[in-house]
């Protein structure tokens, strides 16, 4: 039987000031088993289940629909650990599900360029869609349907701790909140700032990170809506062993990257404290080695 086993991970885009140019992809996965089957049917577990078994509205089918108008239909089971609606990159893991489905059952023919290509341009730009392919920090750039990568592991001993609240955010509402223009000290110090992550990722560098996450193009506009973000960022100077606090992507969950050394108990613990009642959950989890 024609088949294909998928996984892609989550990933946390912008970093603070990288935006549309960082992503990093965490141990959280989208897992798919996809066979040929006589009409298009979804079984799903893990989160959100209810909303991934729907065949309408369904980004994954909708991607290979669209670019296999003559592919069979699809049994899937899929079983995801991707939060929805929390900045986590679950868009990006759904585009390249339907683009390699399609490239698969479709035979249309792309290459492993390609695929990344097309899926950066149906995302709109390439911050999560590189991470997820490639894994790691990846640094991207976008011109036309040219997507140029770097990747980069960061340090096994960092830990990831994503906060995730209890209300989600769509995308979409959080770039309705950005300005339309930025003044040169403004782009300055978000330039200043990504070169600084980058080299600590490079380096392995966590006291780097702090400052390597100082933004002033995105985060100071969302941080109404993602009320997660001011509450929990004092914790880089209250708690030991967290070496920094932004946004996942557009929000609202706040990614924090922490020592392995401090028990991750006390760095819960202090996430908790702060969150002031709108935590949902704290998920541990890791940095994806580059693939």
């Amino acid at each position: 039987m024609n088949s294909l086993s998928l996984r892609f991970p989550a990933t946390s885009a912008n970093l603070g000031p990288g935006f549309d140019a960082l992503g990093l992809a965490m141990s959280l996965f989208l897992k798919i088993e996809a066979r040929e089957a006589p009409a298009f049917s979804i079984e799903a577990s893990g989160r959100n289940s209810e909303l991934i078994v729907s065949l309408e509205r369904n980004l994954i089918l909708d991607t290979y629909r669209e670019l296999a108008p003559g592919g069979p239909p699809l049994h899937l089971e899929v079983r995801n650990e991707i939060p929805l609606g929390m900045g986590c990159g679950s868009s990006a893991a759904a585009l390249l599900a339907g683009v390699l489905l399609a490239n698969h059952f479709g035979q249309i023919g792309l290459s492993r360029r390609e695929v990344l290509a097309e899926a950066c341009a149906r995302e709109g730009h390439p911050d999560n869609v590189a991470a997820c392919f490639l894994g790691g920090l990846t640094v991207s750039s976008m011109l036309g349907r040219e997507v140029a990568t770097a990747t980069f592991a960061g340090s096994p001993d960092w830990r990831l701790l994503l906060a995730l609240p209890k209300a989600s955010l769509a995308t979409s509402e959080a770039r309705a909140l950005l300005p339309d223009s930025y003044s040169r000290p403004e782009a300055v110090s978000n330039l200043q700032a990504t070169a600084l992550m980058v080299a600590a990722f490079a380096q392995g560098r966590p006291e780097l990170l702090a400052a390597g996450m100082r933004d002033r193009f995105h985060e100071p506009y969302r941080s109404a809506a993602c009320p997660l973000l001011p509450r929990l960022r004092p914790l880089h100077d209250e708690c030991e062993g967290i070496y920094s606090v932004t946004l996942s992507g557009a929000g609202p969950a706040v990614l924090l990257i922490t020592s392995k050394d401090v028990p991750v108990e006390l760095q819960v613990a202090a996430i908790t404290r702060r969150s002031e009642g709108i935590l949902a959950e704290v998920v541990e989890t890791t940095i994806l080695r580059p693939q």
